[in-house]
């Protein structure tokens, strides 16, 4: 979910494929809610990608950071809240529990604030400040900082400075405050990803320049959290088949229009989508013309060294 803002300066509408182009993928509708100024629309995000936070793939983090009721937990990239109200549920059954969402979408913090997060912000998780009236409402002193940070399908985002993140995170823990968190890691989206770079190549362009995401190997993401003054206490890179109810063309519409193919106008990035969906059929549709992809999942957790 998005907690850094797309290097985008303005919003685009998303890409209308002609009546003719890849059959199979959902028309669009009148009433879509257009992507905010860092490219979101939380609607899309909840049409298309649901599974992201269903059950099934959301337990094995959560189970990593076994909340306990009373604690303050931070949600970096708290997207439109499902998983952190789960948390919330726990935590709550103590005084105190609560748990503050943040995400670089304003769409996100709406639809989360909508669906009963009560407390969350706008915020880059490149450049993480809780603010104050946060701090003031979690409590003082020393209390007014979180016992856990997590988060979910977010820091594969955040490109730009995964140790800037990290520093962030550790700003707003207290003393051997947990960081527990999944995201893609080594050979997320294989196949796919190969056939955005070679597209994006064909036209004349340098793919990395584009490319949004961040998918490390956990002995790069160790380093980085030992750098950053973290203790890691659980790595694991785990391949995940998640299959995409909506079909490849909207997962590529809603995760690489307007990031990967930013520079692209609707009609060139449509053809693109298009190409990338043909390209990856023989891979990840089935012959009941079921759509899949391989999801290659890091989890961890760290705790803040004395």
């Amino acid at each position: 979910m998005p907690a850094t803002r797309s290097p985008r300066t303005s919003p685009r509408t998303s890409p209308h494929a002609s009546p003719n182009s890849t059959a199979g993928h959902a028309k669009r509708e009148e009433s879509e809610e257009l992507p905010d100024s860092t490219g979101w629309s939380a609607s899309l995000y909840n049409k298309t990608a649901s599974f992201v936070y269903s059950s099934p793939f959301v337990a094995p983090v959560l189970d990593l950071l076994n909340a306990q009721p009373g604690e303050k937990i931070l949600d970096v990239g708290c997207g439109s809240a499902e998983v952190s109200l789960d948390i919330q549920r726990v935590v709550s059954q103590q005084s105190g529990g609560v748990v503050v969402g943040m995400d670089a979408s304003e769409s996100m913090i709406v639809k989360a604030k909508a669906n009963g997060l009560k407390h969350a912000f706008v915020c880059d998780a490149h450049d993480l400040i809780v603010p104050d009236e946060i701090y003031a409402w979690i409590g003082n002193g020393s209390d007014a900082r979180f016992d856990a940070a997590f988060s979910n399908a977010t820091l594969h985002w955040c490109k730009r400075d995964p140790l800037a993140v990290l520093q962030g995170v550790k700003r707003v823990l207290k003393p051997e405050g947990r960081f527990v968190a999944e995201m893609g890691g080594f050979m997320n989206c294989i196949g796919v990803r190969s056939a955005l770079y070679a597209a994006v190549r064909s036209r004349g362009y340098d793919p990395a320049l584009y490319d949004p995401w961040y998918f490390p190997s956990m002995e790069d993401y160790v380093k980085l959290l030992v750098t950053a003054g973290f203790e890691p206490t659980h790595m694991s890179l785990t391949p995940r088949i998640t299959p995409l109810p909506a079909g490849l063309f909207e997962w590529l519409r809603l995760f690489a229009r307007n990031s990967f193919l930013r520079i692209f106008d609707d009609a060139e990035a449509a053809k693109i989508i298009e190409e990338v969906v043909e390209n990856c059929r023989v891979d990840c549709q089935d012959a009941g013309g079921n759509w899949a992809m391989t999801y290659m999942r890091l989890r961890f957790s760290a705790v803040l060294k004395k």
